[in-house]
């Protein structure tokens, strides 16, 4: 699957894909309990998208890793398209 693909709502989202920004990790209160966030940017060689970092991965994933992403999911926040491993998806530095 390519970025361009993307849109609200896909899921079952597999795809490799470079991290061109990443900011700093911020410890935030959910309603699981207190997490990590950070949120970056990945980009194939159809465009690029958000992508949401959450727990460990906020803080392992660097600014040019290139990664896999299996089963996540596009949801749109404050008007942008952001990608999601979740809890039921696999992120990893290939």
């Amino acid at each position: 699957m390519k970025i361009s693909e993307l849109k609200e709502g896909t899921s079952k989202v597999n795809l490799e894909a470079k991290v061109v920004e990443k900011e700093d990790s911020r410890e935030i209160n959910t309603k699981f309990g207190q997490t990590k966030v950070a949120n970056a940017v990945i980009e194939d060689d159809s465009g690029s998208i958000a992508l949401t970092l959450w727990g460990d991965d906020a803080d392992r994933i660097k600014q040019g890793d290139e990664i896999k992403i299996e089963n996540g999911f596009v949801r749109e926040w404050n008007n942008t398209l952001q990608l999601s491993v979740g809890k039921f998806g696999k992120l990893t530095v290939l």
